[in-house]
């Protein structure tokens, strides 16, 4: 069974990484740093597999071509790495990221499971159906008004845990500016 792949495109191998597990799926995923990974149903055999990642050729050399032009362009949030943080920074940090969460918590009305601070890779924030609520430290680097945009996406969906109109109309009803806030986002990668 293949666990990578070796993809050729105009005297250049791009490595793709074969992740099997027990999904029914076939995907692709080009991550931030240029690593790309081919998730696949355990029992697909080589030639499928093979057949697969050239029908998306195009696909993989295109997406990988963003993101370098990407992590060579975008902004970012110019965090210090996390590993560098003291115990205090940290606390800081976490202080005033759950600080906002109970301003807007308040102000919208809607209750939170545990609040935590992680170093996610790919995410700002997320919220799971039980209430919990994650939030990437390095919102704290960015303006605080991106900051508030972030903790005002996470709280509305705890009234609705998808992206439909109403959610939309629940971030915009107590952040008017979420759509500028949300471009401005889309402009600023993460640290790794």
């Amino acid at each position: 069974m293949i666990t990578e792949y070796k993809l050729e495109d105009a005297g250049r191998e791009m490595l793709i990484t074969v992740k099997r597990s027990s999904r029914k799926t076939l995907g692709l995923e080009v991550r931030e740093n240029g690593e790309i990974f081919a998730r696949i149903p355990e029992k697909l055999s080589d030639r499928s597999l093979k057949s697969f990642i050239e029908k998306e050729r195009d696909w993989i050399i295109k997406k990988s071509e963003l993101v370098k032009w990407e992590r060579e362009h975008r902004q970012t949030t110019n965090a210090t790495p996390v590993q560098e943080l003291t115990s205090e920074e940290i606390e800081n940090i976490s202080q005033k990221i759950v600080d906002r969460v109970r301003f807007y918590q308040k102000k919208m009305g809607v209750t939170v499971g545990r609040v935590a601070i992680r170093n996610q890779k790919t995410r700002w924030g997320s919220c799971s159906a039980k209430g919990n609520l994650n939030f990437n430290y390095q919102i704290y680097y960015l303006p605080d008004e991106l900051l508030d945009y972030v903790v005002v996406h996470e709280l509305a969906h705890r009234r609705h845990m998808n992206h439909s109109d109403e959610f939309w109309r629940e971030v915009e009803k107590y952040f008017p500016m979420y759509r500028q806030c949300r471009k401005r986002l889309k402009e600023i990668r993460l640290i790794n």
